[in-house]
């Protein structure tokens, strides 16, 4: 028998947290406000409602960004190290509350619970990484072709940077963006996935009293909530410099198109159709390990999920017995059971996504292998549970080519040498993550050349899914070429400046000009 969510915890989560029946969705950090229309947050564990949360008017959005205009002004003059200091506090209370908001997560979004705890763990670690680069926000310093001169660049605060979420990561890639763009000195607006309000409210909760415990003004950190409409107020905002999206292909042109338009600034993380290459002399037991997580880790809802395994015809029936053998072993259930590998997907339209792409495959000659189909019963009241499912498919089918978000995986050959999976692997429109599984240091050096993977992520001996956020994450192609998180991610939170001073009592003009008066 299914445990009940009591027996999780839950309610205390939502207690600490500050989550009500009803929330406002609406802050500029200890105001909250808008009585919009209500969002109704269903658990996809157990279909129950936790609560609900108000929308955001174009009023209320008004009243965010005169107060996010306004705070900007003071915050940039803060020195960098200060900021530095408010996120390092802020990462000190995740850290008190990392258990009830790991427990929403898992609650709210579907997410295994451990992960759940792990994306808010993702959240102090990038509070760590920004705490230290608030003391290393460096420009160059160049020479100058004219005597008596220095040349040197810097980077200043953008200002208002809007953060639209998806429901997959609903708190850690906010805190990807707003950690660094807050030492950056930007204040943010921040719209998270109308699937799941209510970690985006106890997030803000947890930021606004740690500005408000600092006596740092309104608008640093601010919050709105709705649907694609209110994503819309942002994304043509010409106060709003930078727009950070995180989402579907489809959305990501639009709103390419819409911040463009205004010449604003965008940095996007859309789809992955992500491969792992297994070469000849792959780590079968590695292989195992890292395809099966990347499939079914977050039910396949993550933009890194392994989506193709593209496998040398020598060792192809080897692995693919291994891999159905490692699914018939998969628990699937409620996800805060830690007992549990596969949770549920986030709703009833990812469910119909799913069982599409089942159908399709086999339209287009491909053959399932481990049978897919929703769970029913006890314990599966909600309808969001799928069994993982896996395919023999062509990279070329239409269904292929697109991005199921779900756990479908499809297996496929390859032969000859490497050059051969890469052509497969980089046969699709996305370049997000990639990875090959080889003990072959010349298979491996070719696959991260220039002429190797297409995808921002290229691994080897590891799955495609999950990332560290000291490494830049983001994608090409069709995933928008975004990067957020570590490395100098943080320099599209800002912008360059060059400098020229002249120390002399002439005035010399560059390239040898002469303008004699």
């Amino acid at each position: 028998m299914q445990a009940t969510t009591t027996s999780f915890g839950i309610e205390e989560a939502l207690e600490q947290l500050g989550i009500k029946e009803v929330n406002k969705g609406t802050s500029t950090g200890k105001n909250w406000f808008s009585d919009g229309e209500e969002i109704t947050s269903h658990s996809p564990v157990d279909g129950q409602v936790i609560a609900k949360v108000t929308t955001t008017s174009k009023e209320d959005y008004e009243k965010v960004m005169e107060s996010a205009t306004s705070a900007f002004k003071d915050w940039r003059l803060k020195p960098a190290p200060l900021r530095g200091e408010i996120v390092r506090q802020f990462g000190d209370e995740l850290r008190r509350l990392k258990e009830p908001l790991g427990k929403l997560v898992s609650y709210e979004m579907g997410k295994s619970y451990q992960e759940g705890l792990g994306e808010v763990q993702e959240m102090i670690d990038i509070c760590d990484f920004a705490v230290g680069l608030s003391r290393q926000l460096h420009g160059l310093t160049m020479h100058s072709e004219r005597p008596g001169h220095r040349m040197y660049e810097q980077y200043h605060p953008l200002g208002v940077v809007g953060i639209i979420s998806a429901f997959n990561f609903p708190v850690a890639v906010w805190a990807w963006n707003t950690a660094l763009a807050w030492v950056c000195g930007d204040v943010c607006v921040w719209k998270p996935s109308e699937k799941t309000p209510l970690t985006g409210v106890a997030c803000q909760k947890i930021a606004a009293k740690v500005f408000a415990d600092n006596n740092l003004p309104e608008g640093i950190s601010c919050l709105i909530n709705g649907d694609y409409k209110v994503g819309e107020m942002m994304t043509n905002d010409k106060r709003v410099p930078l727009i950070s999206a995180t989402g579907s292909i489809r959305m990501g042109k639009i709103v390419a198109q819409a911040v463009a338009g205004r010449l604003g600034k965008s940095l996007l993380e859309l789809g992955g159709n992500n491969a792992i290459i297994v070469a000849p002399d792959a780590d079968i037991k590695m292989t195992v390990i890292g395809a099966v997580f990347g499939a079914v880790g977050t039910a396949g809802q993550r933009c890194t999920s392994t989506r193709r395994l593209i496998i040398h015809e020598s060792i192809y029936d080897k692995v693919k017995d291994a891999v159905v053998a490692a699914y018939n072993q998969l628990r699937i259930g409620n996800p805060l059971d830690e007992k549990n590998h596969v949770g549920p997907l986030i709703d009833k339209d990812a469910v119909k996504n799913y069982q599409t792409a089942l159908k399709k495959v086999v339209e287009e000659g491909g053959k399932i292998i481990v049978e897919g189909g929703v769970l029913e019963g006890e314990g599966y009241e909600s309808g969001c549970y799928v069994k993982p499912a896996i395919a023999e498919a062509e990279n070329s089918y239409e269904i292929v080519q697109h991005e199921t978000f779900g756990p479908v995986l499809y297996m496929m050959k390859y032969s000859g040498d490497v050059e051969n999976a890469l052509e497969l692997q980089n046969g699709v429109v996305q370049g997000l993550s990639s990875a090959i599984m080889t003990n072959n240091l010349r298979e491996a050096e070719h696959f991260l050349s220039v002429q190797g993977s297409d995808c921002g992520i290229a691994n080897v001996n590891i799955g495609t899914s999950g990332a560290e956020i000291g490494g830049a994450f983001g994608g090409e192609k069709e995933t928008g070429g975004g990067r957020e998180s570590g490395s100098d991610a943080w320099k599209v939170y800002m912008r360059r400046q060059t400098n020229t001073i002249n120390y002399t009592t002439e005035l010399p003009l560059a390239q040898g000009i002469k303008f004699d008066l």
